[in-house]
């Protein structure tokens, strides 16, 4: 089993426990476009559609997605609590993430996956994911490797603090 359960009514912990990546199913399959999966386009396969991955069915029954099957992940410095940025997941970059150990997120502009770091070079090594009381929100603590965002600042957050009291 990929992750640990820690306190299920304080929301979900989860651990990675491996760091061998894993096929998107037993078989390597993907479920088609015309079944309620989406196309990823950096692979040039579908995205599955929420339930029809490798993610434990347990889990996967827990999450509450957007219209879209998706789930927003908030990525976390896990020693400093330095909230870096903000990516989306479905049930299979859920998956991937949890037993790769980096983060994998669906990129909503590209339609496809995108591992953190693979083009870039900002690697984000998973601490710990969690999932919030309503199961609506990941919160993912990472080990971040050099920028989190993609304007090359160290957060997502840094460039544009808005007054408060006006």
């Amino acid at each position: 089993m990929p992750y640990a359960t820690d306190n299920p009514s304080a929301g979900l912990l989860i651990k990675t426990v491996t760091r061998d990546p894993a096929p998107v199913n037993a078989t390597g399959a993907t479920r088609p476009a015309a079944h309620g999966g989406r196309m990823d386009t950096m692979t040039g396969t579908t995205r599955p559609a929420p339930g029809t991955t490798a993610l434990d069915p347990a889990l996967a029954a827990r999450l509450k997605r957007s219209a879209d099957g998706l789930v927003p992940a908030i990525a976390q410095q896990y020693d400093t609590g330095e909230v870096l940025m903000l990516g989306w997941m479905d049930d299979e970059a859920l998956h991937r993430t949890l037993t790769t150990g980096r983060c994998t997120y669906w990129s909503r502009s590209r339609q496809e996956y995108w591992v953190k770091g693979d083009t870039s070079g900002h690697f984000q090594h998973v601490k710990s994911v969690a999932l919030d009381c309503d199961g609506d929100t990941l919160l993912v603590k990472v080990d971040q490797v050099g920028a989190a965002c993609h304007t090359g600042d160290r957060t997502c957050f840094d460039a544009d603090v808005l007054p408060l009291g006006q």
